[in-house]
């Protein structure tokens, strides 16, 4: 059975790296034979978490079905201050239970390289919140590893940082396939 994995866009800028790091994770996944959903938070109009109504919101609703349907996330996030950025955890928050026992893994984009923790705030409240495996390897990329590419859209440029997204890529599927294995019944 193909493992259904989304990859969310958490960036709301146009002209994000997070995103490329994203398609670049969905390319992989593919190549790796899953099924890969891309979730774009621009095409969303979410309210902020008010605890309330905000819950009843026909984006809302969609995308924690969305969410619910599919065996792993993985989740690309600008960093700004930081923090993964605010979007990326109104997201968590609105669509809450959908996340139980998904695998979970991080791609981050920043400007410099003080900010590798980042993620952890998420990881942890995914993990706490909704005992979701989130995978020990992330994806760090900073602005000097992407540069210009076709059609004078950028693109990732490091070597490394492209290995490191493969390497995330596979390390999700293997988890989420591991964890979706029939265990014999025994008589």
């Amino acid at each position: 059975m193909k493992q259904k994995i989304a990859i969310i866009s958490c960036s709301l800028n146009k002209t994000s790296r997070s995103r490329i790091l994203a398609r670049q994770a969905a390319e992989s996944l593919l190549d790796l034979g899953a099924e890969v959903e891309f979730i774009d938070l621009q095409k969303y109009e979410l309210p902020l978490c008010d605890g309330g109504p905000a819950y009843g919101n026909s984006h809302v609703i969609k995308l924690t079905k969305r969410i619910a349907e599919i065996d792993a996330v993985l989740m690309a996030v600008p960093v700004y201050n930081f923090y993964a950025n605010a979007a990326a955890k109104n997201l968590i928050e609105l669509t809450g239970k959908a996340w139980e026992d998904k695998v979970v893994g991080f791609l981050a984009a920043a400007g410099g390289q003080s900010s590798y923790m980042a993620i952890m705030s998420l990881a942890n409240q995914l993990m706490l919140d909704f005992r979701c495996l989130v995978v020990p390897r992330f994806v760090y990329a900073t602005g000097s590893d992407f540069g210009p590419g076709k059609g004078g859209m950028e693109e990732i440029q490091s070597t490394e940082i492209n290995q490191r997204v493969d390497e995330l890529a596979a390390a999700v599927l293997k988890l989420t396939e591991a964890l979706h294995l029939e265990i014999p019944q025994s008589e």
